[in-house]
């Protein structure tokens, strides 16, 4: 009976030792979550500082954004200042040209990237990895090294002061998205185009109705990141384009910057910084399943 006490209190102590052991457990793991989630508050905060700063300053007047200390809350909303983007400047004109330019990116990228993805991911032809490698070392090339020779061709086919400038070129492809598109398609199984060329379907049609279909995620991920890029280009625009009327909201804005048209006036100038932010948090609110889903396929796929 002695014997059967100890043992019963033994085990009492072992499991009263192992209740706090999992309390302590729980209890760190509970601060650390506490801790980490303190300090991804923080950072976030202060990445939404200047977000806010810009939607507080475009209703505000001139006076109380050169107050200091910084005035965070406008006294009074002024939307004038978003109407005076439009009447003192050809904003609805420069929005319209960055649509253009983005849509004829879009295009170019997703047609010309899918379409020499699916040649390096499913067809087999000599020199095919030689020639993925050489694309991939494209990646390390400085785009604007190639502005000059690029301005000098364009300059000589007469395209400057035009969209074609900055639209044709993405119909070339883009190393960095070809290789999403490779990733992807090689995790496409090889049964599904095997029953295909035996139905009769043709390379270009397996492609077409087959693979493209099929790569809605990737698709997805690089169109938001050709419109991304195209939507907040200012180098080529810069390079590229004179006349006022084919600016795009990117070189536009350097309009708020110039005495031109006598508008430094930066209410203005954030409030037209505001209205072109919003089509990039619009489009990616949209896609953002696909996007992600997109990015970690392409990621884990061989």
């Amino acid at each position: 009976m002695v014997l059967e006490g100890q043992g019963t209190a033994s085990a009492v102590q072992q499991a009263t030792q192992r209740s706090w052991l999992s309390f302590g457990v729980r209890r760190r793991r509970l601060i650390s979550a506490i801790v980490i989630y303190a300090v991804l508050l923080a950072g976030a905060v202060l990445l939404m500082v200047p977000f806010f700063w810009m939607l507080s300053t475009s209703f505000k007047t001139l006076d109380e954004v050169n107050t200091w200390p910084i005035k965070w809350i406008p006294g009074q909303l002024l939307w004038q200042n978003y109407v005076d983007v439009f009447e003192r400047t050809p904003f609805a004109r420069f929005l319209l040209n960055s649509v253009i330019l983005s849509t004829g990116g879009i295009v170019g990228s997703v047609l010309s990237c899918s379409i020499a993805g699916y040649g390096f991911a499913r067809l087999r032809f000599p020199g095919r990895s030689f020639l993925f490698f050489v694309m991939l070392t494209t990646l390390m090339l400085p785009a604007w090294v190639m502005i000059v020779p690029h301005f000098m061709m364009f300059n000589a086919i007469g395209w400057l002061d035009t969209f074609l400038p900055v639209i044709v070129p993405s119909f070339f492809g883009n190393p960095f998205y070809i290789f999403l598109f490779r990733q992807y398609f090689m995790g496409i199984p090889k049964e599904l185009e095997d029953a295909a060329r035996v139905d009769g379907c043709s390379t270009f049609r397996i492609f077409w109705q087959i693979f493209l279909p099929m790569s809605a995620p990737v698709v997805a991920t690089i169109a938001i990141f050709a419109f991304f890029y195209y939507w907040n280009d200012l180098l080529y625009p810069l390079v590229y384009f004179r006349s006022q009327q084919n600016f795009p909201v990117s070189l536009g804005m350097r309009m708020f910057q110039t005495a031109e048209f006598n508008i430094i006036h930066y209410p203005r100038m954030m409030a037209a910084a505001l209205m072109s932010l919003l089509p990039c948090v619009l489009l990616f609110s949209v896609a953002q399943r696909l996007f992600i889903q997109g990015v970690v396929i392409t990621g884990i796929e061989k």
